[in-house]
């Protein structure tokens, strides 16, 4: 496994679990001498124990060394970042390109070299192209094998896939038969459960999970934008959804307003989708637009607080509930609370902040004013008024008369729909919310 980072890691964990020896090889020397003492550098509900455990078992290193962890290997994941590029939103390739040259120099009998990152249409066969010029000699196939992971449940989402997508050279001598029998021994675990292992063509795997997730986006912004109709007509967003989600055609799922989607996939991936339509000369104009309305949508969400506060946040002390952009993780990337707190604080708001794991990480993408708290109830300390901005279940749980006693003010902004409106009014909150009237 080329890459200890997020999809990195958890794969591995998860492929040690099945049985399989692997080998991770991270070339950051502080996150390879983390991984080596145990310690887990990011947060995913259940990955250091089981990380841990196979650890003990012998069947899960780390190391740095390619060269070893390639020599008589079955196959190979390239599982290394692929951001966004500066200037136009495709996605970098640099670190795909290396891994692969570094690959092809290692391999020592014939290995099936798969792409577990997120990549362009494409990609699998300029792998194939550049392992041929290093190694004219070398005896091999590529795959593709997107990862379908949410965040903090990466590792029910790997044990209990949906699907497992696996793209094949299918226009290779064999028709990528000898590929496919090690990834159906790779994925031979899964048997039991039913899991559907669904076999295509390489560029159709790696286009298949940027429409996913493009389409889960659409999903999300679609919900938004009826959320905004929903509260000039009087309706309420969530008995809509719920009529939607019914039909089996559209489906419950990412149907939950709120201030926007961020994460290390969908803002990336929709771009980079975007990208590939323009430069296919197919425009996908659905993701063009969702990419701009969820941009909107966060700075909006900043307006929507300043205009709850009276028209100004000068001076006023705001309490923030959630910064991650999704709860069960402490990733902060595309997070929606980036730019609402710094619009806050340009407003001249003291913001004070408390997510349960990621404070650490969320603190050199917020404005240095940010005061992080124990709780949340701390947070809510003598504020004026208080935000939710991310769907923490120990939020949830937070008492109307609580949250009204820690305050100075009485404003209660909740972007994620938390809260009941009328337990909220009863305690005399001025309680707003996201499509609901």
């Amino acid at each position: 496994m080329i890459g200890g980072g997020y999809v990195g890691l958890v794969s591995a964990a998860c492929f040690a679990e099945f049985g399989i020896e692997v080998a991770v090889v991270e070339n950051s020397p502080t996150r390879l001498a983390a991984l080596r003492e145990g310690r887990i550098p990011i947060y995913e509900p259940g990955l250091d124990k089981l990380v841990e455990s196979n650890m003990q078992a012998g069947r899960l290193t780390f190391g740095d060394d390619i060269a070893a962890a390639v020599k008589g290997a079955e196959a190979v994941f390239i599982a290394v970042g692929t951001p966004p590029r500066n200037g136009d939103g495709a996605a970098d390739m640099q670190y795909v390109h290396t891994a692969a040259r570094q690959i092809a120099n290692a391999l020592t009998g014939y290995t099936v070299v798969v792409t577990k990152s997120t990549v362009p249409c494409g990609t699998s066969r300029r792998i194939a192209e550049i392992i041929r010029a290093e190694r004219p000699d070398a005896e091999f196939d590529v795959a593709s094998n997107p990862e379908f992971l949410r965040e903090g449940s990466a590792i029910g989402d790997f044990m209990k896939p949906d699907r497992v997508i696996i793209g094949l050279d299918r226009k290779a001598a064999d028709g990528g038969e000898r590929a496919e029998a090690v990834m159906r021994k790779i994925y031979r675990p899964l048997y039991i459960i039913e899991a559907p292992l669904v076999f295509m063509n390489l560029e159709t795997a790696e286009l298949t999970k940027y429409a996913s997730n493009s389409f889960l986006a659409v999903k999300i912004s679609f919900i938004n934008e009826i959320a905004n109709l929903c509260e000039k007509l009087g309706a309420d967003v969530h008995d809509l959804a719920k009529g939607m989600g019914l039909d089996g055609r559209i489906g419950r799922k990412f149907l939950h307003p709120g201030p926007g989607y961020g994460g290390s996939c969908f803002p990336k991936d929709t771009l980079a989708l975007s990208r590939i339509g323009q430069e296919a000369g197919s425009p996908i104009r659905l993701v063009e637009t969702t990419v701009q309305v969820n941009d909107a949508r966060k700075i909006g969400m900043a307006g929507r607080i300043i205009a709850a506060c009276g028209g100004s946040v000068h001076g006023k002390k705001i309490a923030v509930l959630g910064l991650t952009f999704k709860p069960e993780t402490d990733d902060m990337r595309e997070a929606p609370s980036i730019p609402i707190l710094h619009r806050l604080a340009e407003a001249g708001a003291e913001v004070r902040a408390y997510d349960p794991v990621g404070m650490d990480v969320a603190k050199p993408m917020l404005p240095p004013s940010t005061v992080y708290c124990k709780d949340a109830l701390d947070a809510a300390k003598d504020a004026d008024a208080l935000v939710v901005l991310t769907e923490w279940t120990i939020f949830r749980a937070l008492a109307p008369k609580a949250i009204r006693e820690a305050m100075k003010g009485k404003v209660v902004v909740d972007l994620r729909n938390i809260f009941d409106p009328q337990a909220m009014r009863a305690e005399g909150l001025e309680y707003q919310s996201i499509g609901r009237p």
